[in-house]
C-alpha cells in the first residue's frame, strides 16, 4: 500500500519558519516528480512548490517564490518544503503528493496520482 505522511506543521509566528518532510512508502517515488499543495478554507487547493525526479527543476507559486524551497532525497524516498518568513496568508493545509505519470514537473493536481493527509500550518500576526 503506497503512503505519504506529512510532518512538521504546526503553528508558528510572522517571520518564522518551518520545515514540512513528506515520507513516502510503498513504492519508490525516486523517478516521479513530487510536489506540495495547500488550501486554505474556504479556497481552492493550489500548487505551491514542485520538483523533479532529481532535483533539478523545481517550480515555485509567485505567493512564494523567494521564501520557500522545495527538496528531495531519492535514498530516503523524502520530499521537503523549508519555508521561511512565514506569513498569516500562508495558513493553510499543507498535502505531499507524488506522480507516477510524470518525471518532470508537474502543477496540476490532475497530474498526480498520490496525496498525503495533509498537515496544518498556522501562521500568527
Amino acid at each position: 500500500q503506497v503512503q505519504l505522511v506529512e510532518s512538521g506543521g504546526g503553528l508558528v509566528q510572522a517571520g518564522g519558519s518551518l520545515r514540512l518532510s513528506c515520507a513516502a512508502s510503498g513504492r519508490t517515488f525516486s523517478n516521479n516528480a513530487m510536489g506540495w499543495f495547500r488550501q486554505a478554507p474556504g479556497k481552492e487547493r493550489e500548487s505551491v512548490a514542485a520538483i523533479g525526479w532529481n532535483g533539478g527543476r523545481t517550480y515555485y507559486a509567485d505567493s512564494v517564490k523567494g521564501r520557500f524551497t522545495i527538496s528531495r532525497d531519492n535514498a530516503k524516498n523524502t520530499v521537503y518544503l523549508q519555508m521561511n518568513s512565514l506569513k498569516p496568508e500562508d495558513t493553510a493545509v499543507y498535502y505531499c503528493a507524488a506522480s507516477t505519470r510524470y518525471r518532470s514537473l508537474s502543477t496540476r493536481a490532475s497530474e498526480y496520482d498520490y496525496w498525503g493527509q495533509g498537515t496544518q500550518v498556522t501562521v500568527s500576526s
